[in-house]
């Protein structure tokens, strides 16, 4: 009788130590998932901030390229809402992936290498001129090139003048072979020079322009991009547009 009340009594102290050992090792386990949890919590605000930072100078960057000419304020923005909106009709994922964003906003940062004379010229274009402001895309891509942060964001700055039948600049890519958010922005950028006034002519109408832009379909512009075109309305560019003209400065 007294050898089974001690083993009773072994067996009651080793079942009170395993749980003793169950709840130091559960209440370990809940400190390195708090643990966890905390440094997830910094490296995301970390990564946030980073962006916020990245952002802020991309925008800063563009500002300065757009300062040098009073009648294109704010055309980086636009074209950059005009290009994020067809970009997601075309069906991108754009919510976590600021790069195309920023390679909107950067499209003609190389034309800070284009003289005043030549950019802002009235008259048409010599031979050797236009071929000046051509390299813009190219000097662009170089002025980035050693950007981390702008790699993907580069490749539009480089192609955005690409055609679809392979008569664009710099790099005369064809078809697929031009990067399909440079594509998306070639329609964008074509767009916003059609809408708003200028000193020289007045602003078109959105159907106008949208007929404008359909012209270049299978020649200048992708097809199935301006499907995608297609499918938003002109209220909304027009929205996007005066949301960006009665934005404050950045």
């Amino acid at each position: 009788m007294r050898a089974a009340s001690d083993t009773v009594a072994a067996l009651q102290a080793r079942l009170e130590r395993a749980e003793r050992e169950a709840a130091a090792h559960q209440r370990q386990l809940e400190r390195y998932a708090a643990d966890l949890r905390e440094s997830y919590r910094r490296e995301r605000a970390r990564a946030q901030q980073l962006r916020r930072s990245y952002k802020a100078t991309v925008r800063a960057l563009s500002n300065a390229v757009e300062a040098r000419d009073a009648y294109t304020g704010k055309h980086a923005e636009r074209v950059a809402a005009y290009g994020l909106a067809i970009a997601r009709a075309a069906g991108i994922d754009v919510t976590d992936e600021p790069q195309m964003e920023f390679g909107f906003l950067l499209h003609d940062i190389g034309k800070v290498a284009v003289p005043d004379a030549i950019l802002f010229k009235p008259a048409a274009l010599s031979d050797d001129e236009f071929d000046c402001i051509a390299r813009h895309a190219e000097i662009g891509s170089q002025i980035l090139r050693h950007v981390d942060f702008l790699e993907e964001a580069t490749l539009v700055v480089r192609h955005h003048h690409e055609r679809w039948d392979g008569n664009g600049y710099p790099d005369g890519l064809k078809g697929d072979e031009i990067p399909h958010p440079a594509r998306v922005f070639a329609v964008a950028d074509a767009l916003d020079p059609l809408t708003p006034d200028r000193p020289y002519r007045d602003a078109v109408g959105w159907d106008q322009a949208r007929a404008e832009i359909r012209k270049g379909a299978g020649t200048q512009f992708d097809p199935a991009v301006i499907a995608a075109y297609g499918t938003i309305g002109d209220d909304v560019f027009a929205r996007l547009g005066e949301a960006v003209r009665s934005s404050p400065s950045r």
